[in-house]
C-alpha cells in the first residue's frame, strides 16, 4: 500500500502538468461550483497519509471539517510537497493543507492562511548519536527535499553535509541504515515514526527551531483567504479541532500565542 500511495502521488502531479493551463478560482466561482479542490501529500504522518487505501491524517480531516463549513464538497488531489507551490501557481487546486510552514521565501509566491498548528524542527538520532545542535558538529543530517527542516539544517554551523530525501520515511531509513548520523523534522513526525518504530534505537533530540503551519492558496485571493480562515475559527469554536488534535496527538496543537 505505501507503493500504491507513492504510485498515486507520482501520477497524479503529472495528470494535473499535463492536462492545460487551468483557470484561477476566485470565492464565487467555487461557491457556484459547489467543490473546493485542495492538494496534500499524502505521504506525512501523521499530518497526511494512507491507512490502506483511504487518504487520512490530522490535516485531511481537518480540512474536511473546514468545507463542511464553508458548505462544499472536497475533492482532493495527492501532490509531491515540493512540486505543489509551483503546482497552486498554476491553479491546479484552490489550496493546499499539506504542513507548510511559513517562511518570507515563501511568502513571495504564495498567501498563508492562518495557521492550523504549531510546531518546531526536531533532531533524530540514534541514542548514541548527536541529539543536540552543537554535537551535529561534523555529521551527517537527512532532511526532507524543500521542507524548513531542509533550510534550517543548511543554517546549522559545523554540519559535514545535509542529505535531502523524497520524503520523511526515506529520510528515517537513511538514518537507520547509519547512513546519515541524524534525521530533522517536525516534531509531531518524529514521534509518531519513533512510536511505530520502538526497538529501531533511535530518540528524539533538541528542537532546532519553532514553526507555524498553514493552508497555503495563490497569492491574491483575499476572499478564498477570509473564508478559510473563517471556516477554521469555527471548527475551532465548535470543539471539531480539539477533537482531531487529541486524536492525533494527545495534546492541544493550535497556536496559543
Amino acid at each position: 500500500m505505501r507503493f500504491l500511495a507513492r504510485l498515486l502521488s507520482a501520477v497524479l502531479p503529472l495528470t494535473l502538468l499535463i492536462a492545460g493551463a487551468a483557470d484561477a478560482r476566485e470565492w464565487k466561482a467555487i461557491q457556484e461550483s459547489g467543490t473546493i479542490k485542495v492538494a496534500t501529500e499524502g505521504g506525512f504522518h501523521p499530518f497526511n497519509y494512507y491507512d490502506g487505501p483511504k487518504l487520512t491524517g490530522f490535516e485531511v480531516e481537518l480540512a474536511e471539517a473546514i468545507a463542511a463549513k464553508l458548505g462544499l464538497k472536497l475533492e482532493w488531489s495527492v501532490v509531491p510537497f515540493d512540486a505543489q507551490i509551483a503546482a497552486l501557481k498554476q491553479d491546479r487546486f484552490d489550496f493546499a493543507i499539506a504542513s507548510h510552514g511559513y517562511t518570507a521565501e515563501r511568502a513571495k509566491s504564495v498567501d498563508f492562511a492562518n495557521p492550523h498548528y504549531c510546531t518546531g524542527g526536531q533532531i533524530a538520532a540514534h541514542k548514541d548519536g548527536p541529539l543536540t545542535v552543537v554535537a551535529l558538529n561534523g555529521k551527517v543530517v537527512g532532511v526532507q527535499l524543500a521542507t524548513t527542516y531542509a533550510d534550517a539544517a543548511r543554517k546549522i554551523k559545523g554540519l559535514k553535509s545535509v542529505k535531502t530525501y523524497k520524503g520523511d520515511p526515506e529520510a528515517f531509513s537513511a538514518l537507520r541504515a547509519n547512513k546519515t548520523d541524524a534525521w530533522i523534522s517536525d516534531k509531531f513526525t518524529v514521534k509518531a515514526t519513533l512510536d511505530k518504530n520502538p526497538d529501531a534505537g533511535i530518540v528524539g533530540g533538541d528542537l532546532v527551531f519553532v514553526e507555524r503551519v498553514s493552508m497555503i492558496l495563490r497569492k491574491g485571493n483575499k476572499e478564498l483567504a477570509e473564508k478559510l480562515n473563517q471556516a477554521l475559527a469555527e471548527v475551532m469554536k465548535d470543539g471539531t479541532y480539539q477533537a482531531l488534535s487529541q486524536k492525533y496527538f494527545k495534546e492541544d496543537v493550535s497556536c496559543r500565542s
